[in-house]
């Protein structure tokens, strides 16, 4: 009996042994992409902020005016003077916006610039410097299908959180609120839901890439298509915002008629409507609408190209000459009476 119970005894003592040898045999699962990830966070969530968004109510049965809250999204630190960057569609129409820094202080933010056509907006809080830790810019170029990616942003209001995937395609196309085309926009299956909107895309050195900006779903939730504009997009435009407030394009000197007109007259391009007064397209020689000897009015020219660009609409126009600067010169491709003409116009500064 006492050589049974001895026996018992040390059954339960060997799978102890055995699981506890087992246990060191298991290999270390922490691998090098993890430690990536966690460094590219602890790296970049500091630079991430909270954005919400108040705009002015009109009670039903007082008549009284009060704040209530319309909208929330991600930003993030662009660099130590408390220039925040999000996009437009997250602070659109509010009444007052409010940062929250990583270390949960809320700070109040004026709106410095914004550019609807491409869904971005800069704001400016008044934060000590300490706390502002801007991110550092990456660059387009290095893109490829299949490079890691990692978003960081507060989706439902849950701050600072993270998600990871790669490059899915790069050169989409999607619609910005005033429906201008954004082009050249990155897309990534790492999880983008509502509140991600406006945080950083980052790469695997912590570098920003991108700015998350939307996501295609039938829902309204990440089925692992999300949408981020590029980086060289953002170096181009935000310090234009801050600097003037809005995005500054080069001007032909030209009022276009309604993109319906070509499309009713069976041609693709933007019909010159008139020519401003010594601006370079009147100079050009270029013609608007006009009266013909019978009292009627014919159609003027029509651009169809800007160098290299096809032009079919005012959207693909504005999207040729934000390309260029103001002085640059550009081949301009138009139909005069059905015929392909092309002049050279030295673009203007907009008045």
């Amino acid at each position: 009996m006492n050589r049974l119970a001895a026996t018992l005894f040390a059954i339960p003592l060997l799978l102890l042994s055995t699981l506890a040898g087992a246990e060191s045999l298991l290999p270390d699962f922490s691998t090098d992409d993890e430690k990536n990830t966690m460094e590219v966070f602890n790296f970049a969530s500091p630079s991430v902020v909270y954005v919400t968004n108040e705009t002015l109510v009109r009670d039903r049965w007082s008549l009284r005016m009060h704040s209530v809250p319309k909208g929330a999204g991600s930003g993030f630190i662009w660099d130590r003077q408390g220039h925040v960057v999000t996009n437009f569609h997250v602070i659109e129409g509010a009444r007052k916006v409010t940062i929250t820094l990583q270390d949960r202080s809320e700070w109040p933010a004026e709106l410095v610039g914004s550019a609807p056509e491409k869904d971005l907006a800069v704001l400016r809080i008044n934060a000590p410097q300490e706390l502002l830790v801007p991110l550092v810019p990456g660059t387009s170029r290095e893109l490829s299908v299949g490079r890691k990616v990692l978003a960081i942003g507060n989706p439902f209001g849950l701050d600072t959180t993270l998600t990871t995937g790669v490059v899915s395609a790069l050169g989409r196309e999607i619609h910005a609120a005033n429906n201008r085309t954004i082009r050249n926009v990155i897309q990534t299956d790492a999880a983008i839901n509502p509140g991600n909107s406006g945080g950083p895309l980052l790469n695997s050195r912590g570098e920003l890439i991108g700015v998350n900006t939307a996501i295609y779903s039938p829902s309204g939730a990440s089925v692992g298509i999300g949408f981020a504009i590029p980086v060289d997009t953002v170096k181009k435009i935000v310090p234009q915002l801050i600097a003037h407030g809005r995005l500054v394009r080069p001007v032909l000197g030209i009022e276009s008629a309604p993109d319906q007109w070509a499309i009713r007259l069976g041609v693709e391009g933007v019909a010159v409507l008139r020519t401003a007064p010594g601006m370079p397209a009147e100079e050009a020689g270029l013609r608007g609408v006009f009266r013909t000897e019978r009292g009627g009015w014919q159609l003027g020219d029509v651009i169809i190209a800007v160098d290299d660009d096809p032009v079919r609409n005012y959207d693909d126009l504005m999207n040729a000459l934000e390309k260029h600067r103001a002085g640059d010169q550009v081949r301009l491709e138009f139909l005069r009476d059905g015929q392909e003409q092309q002049t050279y116009i030295t673009l203007a500064a907009p008045e």
